[in-house]
């Protein structure tokens, strides 16, 4: 018995399923991954973040985007949905569609048990293709921790700064907003005895 090769498809083909489906892939290659649904804690957390972005760049020439926004990265061919997406001044978007973002300045990822190692790992390879990506930032929904990843002057990527506890902070210069962990994580199930602490 033979091992069945997976489908390979074009992006334009990615494109016009995904602009149909209920449900969200990345596409990486030739191929389409489903992407799992979050947990609790991981909507929490972007809800946080989405809130206090939104408000700290009500008026200014930054916004955000949520997980349902797609971006592309020409540079190695991958589609994905961060969970939470910067863009400072205009967006560059790929086609006529509208529906997916070229230039990031800040991209949060929220990491959960199935996808910490890759959000570290080859994700986080990915995104440094992005020209315009100043920063990186991941979030852990099942502990009180967070990690600032920055792009220097030189184009290298540091870990410019980690928090694990309710009176720490992390510090998104990309966009000019410090927010407290224990902000973050308002109203997270288990975390926050961990944060009151």
């Amino acid at each position: 018995m033979s091992a069945q090769t997976p489908n390979k498809y074009t992006p334009e083909e990615y494109l016009e399923l995904e602009r149909e489906a209920t449900y969200k892939s990345e596409y990486y290659r030739g191929e389409i991954f489903a992407m799992a649904g979050a947990g609790r804690n991981h909507n929490r957390i972007v809800a946080n973040l989405t809130g206090e972005c939104y408000i700290h760049l009500k008026g200014k020439l930054c916004r955000t985007y949520s997980s349902d926004q797609r971006i592309h990265i020409p540079e190695n061919g991958l589609y994905t949905y961060p969970d939470l997406l910067a863009v400072c001044g205009r967006d560059q978007l790929l086609d006529e569609h509208k529906d997916t973002i070229l230039n990031p300045r800040l991209i949060v990822e929220v990491l959960s048990e199935s996808t910490e190692a890759y959000d570290r790992g080859e994700k986080f390879r990915l995104y440094r293709s992005i020209p315009t990506l100043q920063e990186y930032v991941l979030i852990d929904s099942l502990r009180v921790a967070a990690e600032v990843f920055r792009k220097n002057e030189e184009g290298l990527w540091t870990l410019a700064s980690e928090a694990f506890d309710g009176e720490s902070a992390i510090e998104m210069t990309s966009i000019g907003l410090t927010l407290p962990l224990r902000t973050v994580y308002d109203q997270t199930e288990g975390l926050l005895a961990e944060v009151a602490g």
